[in-house]
């Protein structure tokens, strides 16, 4: 980013890990890491985080990083139920310790310059106080109690690396799986020199476990076990996980779970064939299994994990009343299709996350979802944007989860692929599309009549494509244009004529109208209806938007604002990827690579910047946010997961809300940030005084939300005491008071 963008950075010292509260993770549970007991609780990682079961009362709890954890992306976990201390490790290479005091975050992993492969932890055994930790270039030992890395071996022989798949430690010697076959080594000072281990036996060895007196190894389809390395005379189709138990081990294949005595004699095969395994565990003499799609299954195949949606990938959120609705597909740099998850939108229904079962039965087709439109005269009828090259591509309208009808007008492979969805004001749909057949330079639109009795096409402008989306507002649509030279913005008018298109009007905004670039990546309207515009090198503003623009020139500004003395445009080519605006009229805005910044409703102020490594944003890479008006809260869409930032900013009118002042009181030795009041109205007047009623401060907020940094008139601090806050609203026709406590 250039140096704008870094001094917006450096501007915000707000602490969001010290909101940890504000925040909340919609996380999918469903993919089951391990399976770890403590008493009567299962503890159980997942790619997202970690929930805790109790057998007994069937409460489950939570951990992931929107209240604790410090990473998305768990590949291995272990844990000790004496110390009551669990290790978990991430994709990225770092570490949590969890212990009943909190979670530790380890990040310096000794890792020499030569290795340049993956740092995923491929698997953690803990035995006592030290940690057996198996990752792509080889083991590590890492002491829980001092918090630090004991030994590090690379297995490198060349410039290659062979990976320790898992590891385990018994009577002081460590024995690592690898593709190669066993290595073995006792805990000492030749530990980390790679030439002093042992090769055992050259079986491509996956998994292993050990109940501290056998052993215990599996390649794909085969098991050894006992300490003379005997081969179970079973075969298995895809090994996934083996697991030492009291008295027993169990065999956790791609879709059955096997139980052997610990001399190799079967006891229980359970059959779940229709699930996807990860890796089971025993409690109390009866089974639980990991799964990839339905978290833990007992063996009455009740699905047990937190509620969530069907999977982590999100790309696109619609919000309506209190449903959510979520979209998982998206396009490559210059709009190809990515089938990388075949995914159908899940939703949230008020009180549950749903996946509708039709995506399920139809799995053969391709899907890659860009967008979900919810009919506003009738919640029931969903349609979506299936944005594929194969005759499965349309735009799908659901009933109550139930196909009732794919519109699509070309059976060309590449032209007239549906992507973004807009109701307009009488109901009716629009859909852009790619590639007018017939004319790969122009875009194109659907037309859908509320009653659906009217499917037609409609060719738009030499725009090729949209990229960003499509807005309605009065008698017009915005449409955004793609990466290409050709782009820009696309102003259709209706010209007075909703339903007819012959005589209908078109603008185009590019480079030459004071775009930064000729893509527009994101659009929001304001409370001023002035168009707000994200490209791939910059924010813009069109001002009076909804004004009688087509025939005038047109220009769309850039925000300037100034830092250090210094005049700098705001998110200089920086690639926007969403805008939102809140009931406030503030702004806030993501940046690829660079998270989301709140604004204030101008943009010359940022109240917050929220990124991976200060907030529990599981990327930087946030590809939508929507705004819930009624409650303030603010939904970040990125392709690990959503994430809700409870909002300070909700339903602001002309009169006053609930008035929240906090924190209340503020001790200094506590909190040294602003004080922060919410529940305001659109225009609120505020006077603060002191017990006397000496006027201390005074300032207008013209957003719903004031901070206030503590400082009088003067601009010192000010002293301990009871303080006054005075407001009235813009005419004068509602007041509000609250008092703010300081102890310094």
């Amino acid at each position: 980013m250039k140096k704008i963008f870094s001094l917006l950075v450096l501007s915000v010292s707000f602490l969001v890990l010290a909101q940890e509260s504000k925040w909340q993770d919609l996380f999918s549970y469903n993919y089951i890491v391990k399976i770890e007991q403590d008493g009567t609780e299962l503890i159980t990682a997942t790619k997202s985080g970690l929930f805790y079961y109790n057998v007994a009362s069937g409460e489950i709890r939570k951990l992931s990083k929107a209240n604790g954890l410090h990473e998305v992306g768990i590949t291995a976990f272990d844990y000790n139920p004496d110390t009551k201390i669990g290790l978990i490790g991430y994709e990225t290479g770092a570490l949590d310790i969890v212990t009943p005091n909190g979670v530790n975050l380890i990040v310096d992993i000794p890792i020499t310059r030569s290795y340049q492969g993956s740092k995923k932890i491929n698997h953690i055994f803990i035995k006592d106080n030290l940690a057996i930790i198996s990752a792509g270039y080889g083991v590590s030992i890492f002491n829980l109690d001092k918090k630090e890395f004991e030994e590090t071996v690379f297995f490198q022989e060349g410039n290659n690396f062979i990976a320790s798949n898992e590891a385990f430690v018994k009577d002081n010697v460590v024995y690592a799986s690898t593709s190669r076959g066993l290595y073995s080594h006792k805990i000492d000072l030749e530990f980390s020199i790679y030439l002093t281990w042992q090769r055992l036996n050259a079986f491509d060895l996956l998994q292993s476990d050990t109940n501290g007196q056998d052993y215990l190894f599996a390649t794909k389809t085969e098991i050894y076990f006992g300490n003379n390395f005997q081969r179970l005379p079973y075969s298995f189709t895809n090994i996934k996980d083996v697991v030492y138990q009291t008295n027993s081990f169990l065999v956790c294949d791609v879709n059955k779970i096997y139980q052997f005595s610990t001399d190799g004699i079967l006891q229980n095969t359970y059959d779940f064939s229709s699930y996807y395994l990860t890796t089971g565990a025993m409690y109390d003499g009866k089974l639980f299994v990991g799964t990839a799609f339905s978290g833990i299954l007992d063996q009455n195949f009740i699905s047990i994990k937190p509620d969530g949606p069907y999977s982590n990938t999100a790309s696109r959120i619609t919000l309506a009343d209190d449903k959510i609705w979520v979209a998982a597909g998206r396009k490559g740099s210059y709009y190809q299709v990515i089938y990388d998850n075949n995914l159908g939108y899940y939703y949230y229904d008020g009180t549950r996350w749903v996946y509708p079962q039709y995506f399920l039965d139809n799995s053969q087709l391709a899907f890659n979802i860009l967008d979900i439109a919810v009919n506003p005269s009738n919640p029931s009828e969903i349609y979506f944007t299936n944005y594929v090259q194969r005759n499965s591509k349309g735009v799908y309208k659901m009933i109550d989860n139930k196909l009732s009808k794919v519109f699509n007008t070309s059976s060309a492979q590449w032209y007239n692929v549906p992507e973004y969805l807009v109701f307009d004001k009488n109901n009716n749909l629009f859909a852009t599309f790619s590639f007018f057949e017939g004319d790969v330079n122009f875009g194109g639109m659907y037309f859908i009549s509320r009653d659906d009795s009217r499917f037609e096409t409609i060719k738009t402008a030499n725009i090729k494509t949209s990229s960003s989306g499509i807005l309605a507002f009065n008698d017009r649509l915005f449409i955004g244009g793609p990466r290409v030279s050709e782009g820009g913005l696309l102003i259709y008018y209706f010209n007075n004529t909703p339903t007819r298109f012959d005589d209908d009007l078109k603008q185009i905004l590019r480079v030459e109208e004071g775009l930064p670039s000729a893509s527009v990546t994101a659009m929001a309207m304001d409370k001023n209806n002035s168009l707000w515009l994200g490209s791939t090198t910059g924010l813009r503003i069109l001002p009076n938007a909804l004004s009688d623009l087509y025939g005038t020139k047109v220009k769309v500004n850039p925000i300037v604002i100034t830092q250090n003395g210094i005049a700098e445009e705001l998110f200089k080519d920086a690639e926007i990827l969403s805008i939102a605006v809140d009931s406030g009229n503030n702004k806030w805005v993501s940046v690829n690579g660079g998270g989301v910044f709140f604004l204030s409703a101008d943009g010359q102020k940022v109240y917050n910047h929220f990124t991976k490594a200060n907030s529990p944003l599981p990327s930087d890479e946030v590809t939508d946010i929507k705004i819930n008006d009624k409650t303030g809260q603010v939904y970040f869409a990125t392709s690990n997961g959503i994430v809700v930032y409870k909002g300070d900013v909700a339903n602001v009118t002309s009169k006053f809300g609930e008035v929240v002042v906090y924190p209340n009181p503020v001790v200094y030795s506590q909190f040294k940030g602003n004080v922060k009041i919410k529940g305001l109205a659109e225009k609120t007047n505020i006077r603060i005084t002191d017990a006397a009623g000496n006027l201390i401060h005074q300032a207008v907020s013209r957003n719903g939300y004031y901070e206030w940094n503590l400082q009088n008139q003067r601009g010192s601090r000010v002293a301990s005491g009871i303080y006054f806050v005075l407001m009235t609203n813009e005419d004068g026709t509602d007041k509000a008071t609250a008092k703010i406590a300081v102890v310094n």
